[in-house]
């Protein structure tokens, strides 16, 4: 199966400088390559269409990309647990480089009269992916004591005094009776 993110340049690269734009969608991992992240992990759902605006532009010995790529991800909130989603609108601007290095992480390669964009969104994709997200900003999330969410109901619980601090504890209440 060829890749729905393969794109043809052939005419420019006839005619340097030249460009092209290309904009279009696609699934996001139809080869399902990618395993699932850990459970808490943000991911990206294979099946889902990542959107590709970009500019190619030709130069001596390979392409210039420049755009954004649009990727929906989920995850789950830091502070409560609850599922969150949003979309990713990721800048790129990328090199391809005519039978280059593989395993150059400046680059990325190509050979004939096409251009793989796969590998282009995917690094975008899960290297701009939020390591610890929030459901919303003022999220109060869980009790430590009786693991109530407590975005749905106000908690009375105390946490219990450690310890450890008791002298200090004295300390205070002695400075505030002077």
């Amino acid at each position: 199966m060829t890749s729905p993110y393969l794109v043809p340049v052939a005419s420019i690269l006839r005619n340097i400088p030249s460009s092209v734009e290309v904009s279009f969608s696609a699934p996001f991992d139809p080869e399902h390559e990618f395993p699932a992240r850990a459970v808490g992990e943000s991911d990206v759902d294979p099946d889902v269409d990542a959107s590709v605006t970009v500019r190619l532009e030709s130069f001596s010995g390979g392409i210039m990309a420049r755009g954004v790529v649009s990727v929906p991800w989920r995850g789950l909130c830091r502070r409560c647990s609850a599922d969150v989603t949003g979309i990713l609108e990721v800048p790129v601007t990328e090199r391809f480089v005519e039978d280059g290095d593989p395993s150059d992480e400046e680059d990325y390669a190509f050979s004939g009269d096409s251009v793989d964009l796969a590998p282009l969104v995917h690094d975008a994709a899960f290297l701009h992916l939020p390591l610890a997200p929030l459901c919303r900003e003022d999220c109060a999330g869980l009790c430590s004591i009786c693991g109530g969410d407590r975005n749905e109901t106000p908690c009375d619980c105390q946490v219990p005094r450690d310890p450890r601090w008791a002298m200090l504890d004295a300390l205070r209440s002695n400075d505030q009776l002077e």
